[in-house]
C-alpha cells in the first residue's frame, strides 16, 4: 500500500532543509538555523516542529530531556513530488518550459560547472 504524500508548507520546508543538512537537530539548533534566514521566534519554531511531528514529516527522539528531531521524509522524494506538482500547475506539464524559464530568465546565474552537469545529463538522455 502506497503511503500518502504529506505536502510541507514553505516554513516546514525551511525546517526540513536544516534537518536534511544536519540529519538530527534539537529545536534550538533548528531555530538558530532559521534565524540566519528570517526573523522567527523560538516558540514558533517549536510549535512548527511539533505540528510536523504530528503530520509525520519529522521523527522525534524523546528519550532525553532535550528532544532530538530528524527528517521522516526523504529529500529527493520531496523535491521530485514538489517539482512534479509545479511542472503540472505552472508549466502545463512541460519540463521543457520549466528548463527554458529557469535557464533563460537571466535572474539566476548558471555557472560553467552547472552547465557542464546539464550538458552531461542531456547527453545521457540522448543516449538512452
Amino acid at each position: 500500500m502506497a503511503s500518502k504524500y504529506i505536502k510541507p508548507t514553505e516554513s516546514e520546508l525551511e525546517i526540513l532543509n536544516i534537518l536534511w543538512q544536519n540529519n538530527t537537530s534539537t529545536v534550538r539548533d533548528v531555530h538558530e538555523g532559521l534565524a540566519k534566514i528570517k526573523d522567527v521566534g523560538y516558540t514558533t519554531t517549536l510549535k512548527l516542529m511539533q505540528i510536523m511531528h504530528e503530520k509525520g514529516l519529522v521523527k522525534r527522539d524523546e528519550s532525553m530531556r532535550t528532544h532530538v528531531y530528524q527528517p521522516a521524509v526523504n529529500k529527493e522524494n520531496t523535491q521530485k513530488h514538489l517539482l512534479d506538482k509545479m511542472i503540472d500547475s505552472l508549466f502545463g506539464g512541460s519540463s521543457t518550459q520549466l528548463v527554458l524559464q529557469a535557464l533563460g530568465s537571466g535572474e539566476q546565474k548558471v555557472s560553467a560547472e552547472e552547465l557542464e552537469q546539464i550538458q552531461t545529463l542531456l547527453n545521457n538522455l540522448k543516449n538512452q
